[in-house]
């Protein structure tokens, strides 16, 4: 079965860090770019960091503004897993987190251009 599956997420206190993960099966992560995407209530849907292929050149990876130097991603390939690390969680990091894939040489933040979604992982900051 084709899926990606997120897990990781919880309830953590301000300032605290969590470990998301984005599993795939049925496939290889390793020819998509995957993105990172929150949507709190209320709010639209938000892209977080995406990482290019492992096939590109460039080795691409973004965030938005609000998280650099708090989240990162990496992939480990061995588990066909993409990982955000969330350091430094804010209140404001309180939403659903989903993964995606693009068929793409290079990643960005445009939700719209992912065509394979999770099913998502709840975040919550909060004391």
């Amino acid at each position: 079965q084709v899926q990606l599956v997120e897990s990781g997420g919880n309830l953590v206190q301000p300032g605290g860090s969590l470990r998301l993960s984005c599993t795939a099966s049925g496939f290889s992560l390793d020819y998509y770019a995957i993105g990172w995407f929150r949507q709190a209530p209320g709010k639209e849907r938000e892209g977080v960091s995406c990482l290019s292929p492992v096939s590109s050149s460039d080795g691409t990876t973004y965030y938005t503004a609000s998280v650099k130097g708090r989240f990162f991603i990496a992939r480990d390939n061995a588990k066909n897993t993409v990982y955000l690390q969330m350091n430094s969680l804010k209140p404001e990091d309180t939403a659903i987190y989903y993964c995606a894939t693009q068929n793409a040489h290079t990643c960005g933040l445009t939700w719209s251009r992912y065509s394979r979604w999770g099913q998502g992982t709840q975040v919550t900051v909060s004391s």
